[in-house]
């Protein structure tokens, strides 16, 4: 297995297939592992605080114990989570040397990808040398999704219109533009008295930056106050850095480099660094912060910025699925129900930065209010691909979802959802249309990854993976709130389920059910349950019932006269009857049940 970009995407990918016993090769450019959490310098994560996925969870486990707790890195206000740059990437490293399966090929750069007779061909540069590698499954973790488009596959650049989704919220027409990207620069208090203060940049201009300092409370969006040391604050890192990533007449810069070649990249790039050292200038001049200097301990370049961008946008592949607005702001009630083949999820509020393209059409992002997600499988894989898989922010997403589905945790989740995904159809031998959803997911699950993202029912909980399966398969559906900068998903293990409630979930199933009306809206009692059992399958006798309750440790006997919770009967239905062997597609829907 082959994986380009040894960004966040690139990297989970290949941590999660290797643990599958798949050799995994990464083809970076940089000399550096992490993408836009280290080489970007996005070090400040975003959502997901209470979603703690599979390597997300992980990684974030890694930084409590290099840092000293939960409380050493919550330094910011935009963030729980804040950190070095270089400590994530120091992390990943020594992650990935840790995983015998994967080798990292670093400062290469990929020139050609072909499918042939089953197997890719990949041409690279080396140190300047030409070499080749083979493989049988590609996945592109790109920043901007340039394997693929290389291949011709179809995609999407900029807004999608309102009729392309049905998403009331798109602009009636489409465009090219995309989202505001930032060359995010780490600041180092080197102490008072000191002056760091940078030559002045080409073109600076303070007046660009005046308002730099007016910004709303985060919560509310109301009434801006002038806190230039807030401001700071936004992406205060520990061991007094600070994380310059602010859009507000800050460094954000609007660049469409998209479609350019790798040297016309380069080139715009220029002007996004300089854009982002007048930044730098004026909050240590006009705002008098001189011993706020570059960093010198952080990234190994010259200028000592990033080695990237940060890219909020990416081509948008034309996937299996496409992953848009009504399956994020109701799942349950679309005709093609993504939800259940959901393989990572995120809580994230839709945000898009817009703010230096007068021509972006105004979309009030605000009002877009969604609960928290899951990214289904079938926006990995584009149309007409067999053996290639795509990251990043490259998925089969709307421009106004991938507002939310771009961020760090999300693409972590995505890139290991993305191995697990590439990992089966090797071990199998299959095309990634053969492989089933369920498989995927339960390889995501065996790692501690959510597909569900429920707040309220942690990883470590002994019955995560019963009830994350019965919510990917529908009988017990979540609870969805748009909440503040988290939005969430609720399971409400401890709360009781009518008889209908259950009987509901489980007819669009089990057929034997279609006739089944003696289903009241009271609480589900032991009795209840062992009734609809028995409706489906005679050999599911009290016996059985009373066996799987026990072998949940749910304490006392089963008491067939004692009403149940949602947590028990999840755990009953998932022991006693398996509904999550029941194959959907990539669509969401059930197949094979007559």
């Amino acid at each position: 297995m082959l994986v380009i970009g040894g960004g966040a995407s690139g990297t989970s990918a290949a941590i999660q297939a290797a643990r599958m016993g798949v050799k995994v090769t990464i083809l970076e450019e940089t000399t550096w592992l992490g993408g836009m959490l280290t080489s970007a310098g996005v070090s400040a994560i975003d959502g997901n605080h209470e979603l703690p996925s599979g390597i997300w969870g992980e990684f974030r486990e890694k930084l409590y114990a290099h840092y000293g707790g939960p409380q050493a890195v919550g330094t910011g206000w935009v963030s729980h989570t804040l950190f070095e740059p270089s400590v994530g990437n120091r992390i990943f490293q020594e992650w990935v040397k840790n995983e015998p399966n994967i080798t990292v090929l670093f400062q290469t750069t990929w020139t050609k990808a072909a499918f042939e007779n089953g197997r890719w061909t990949v041409s690279y540069l080396e140190k300047g040398k030409q070499k080749t590698i083979n493989a049988k499954m590609l996945i592109d973790a790109t920043e901007l999704g340039d394997v693929a488009a290389s291949l011709g596959l179809d995609y999407y650049v900029g807004m999608d219109s309102r009729d392309r989704f049905g998403e009331i919220f798109a602009p009636e027409s489409a465009n090219d533009i995309v989202q505001d990207l930032t060359y995010v620069v780490i600041l180092k208090d080197y102490g008072e008295g000191k002056d760091k203060t940078i030559p002045k940049p080409k073109g600076y201009d303070p007046d660009m930056f005046r308002c730099a300092c007016d910004h709303a409370d985060p919560i509310s969006f109301d009434n801006p106050q002038s806190d230039c040391q807030k401001m700071l604050n936004y992406g205060r890192l520990p061991n007094d850095k600070y994380m310059i990533n602010w859009p507000n007449c800050g460094n954000d810069i609007y660049l469409n480099i998209v479609e350019l070649s790798k040297e016309d990249r380069s080139k715009a790039l220029e002007e996004a660094k300089l854009h982002s050292l007048r930044f730098i200038y004026y909050i240590q001049t006009e705002l008098g912060f001189k011993h706020l200097g570059l960093a010198d301990d952080e990234f190994p370049t010259r200028d000592q910025l990033p080695m990237i961008p940060y890219h909020r946008e990416s081509r948008r592949m034309v996937s299996e699925a496409m992953f848009t607005l009504p399956h994020v702001l109701d799942p349950f009630s679309q005709n093609n129900p993504l939800y259940r083949t959901g393989v990572a999820v995120g809580d994230y509020t839709i945000d898009h930065h817009h703010k230096m393209n007068p021509k972006a059409p105004a979309i009030d992002f605000i009002k877009i209010r969604v609960p928290s997600y899951n990214v289904p499988l079938g926006s990995l894989i584009p149309k007409n691909s067999t053996h290639l898989i795509v990251a990043e922010k490259s998925i089969g997403v709307s421009n106004i979802v991938n507002g939310a589905s771009r961020l760090q945790p999300v693409v972590l989740g995505i890139g290991q959802a993305a191995g697990a995904l590439a990992g089966t159809a090797l071990l199998k031998n299959k095309s990634l249309q053969e492989i089933g959803v369920r498989e995927v997911q339960q390889a995501l699950l065996d790692k501690n990854a959510y597909i569900m993202p429920y707040i309220d029912v942690k990883a470590t909980d002994p019955h995560f993976q019963s009830i994350q399966r019965i919510g990917a398969t529908g009988i017990l559906k979540g609870h969805g709130v748009p909440y503040k900068w988290a939005n969430q998903t609720w399971f409400y293990p401890e709360r009781e389920i009518s008889q209908f409630e259950l009987v509901e979930g489980l007819r669009p199933m089990y057929p034997q059910l279609a006739q089944y009306w003696s289903a009241s809206g009271e609480p589900l009692t032991g009795e209840g349950l062992l009734e609809i059992l028995l409706v489906i399958d005679k050999k599911n006798t009290l016996n059985k019932v009373e066996y799987a309750w026990d072998a949940a440790k749910f304490g006392s006997g089963f008491n067939p006269k004692n009403s149940l919770n949602r947590a028990q009967v999840a755990v009953l239905v998932d022991r006693l009857l398996n509904p999550f062997a029941i194959p959907v597609g990539l669509d969401g829907n059930l197949v094979n049940v007559d």
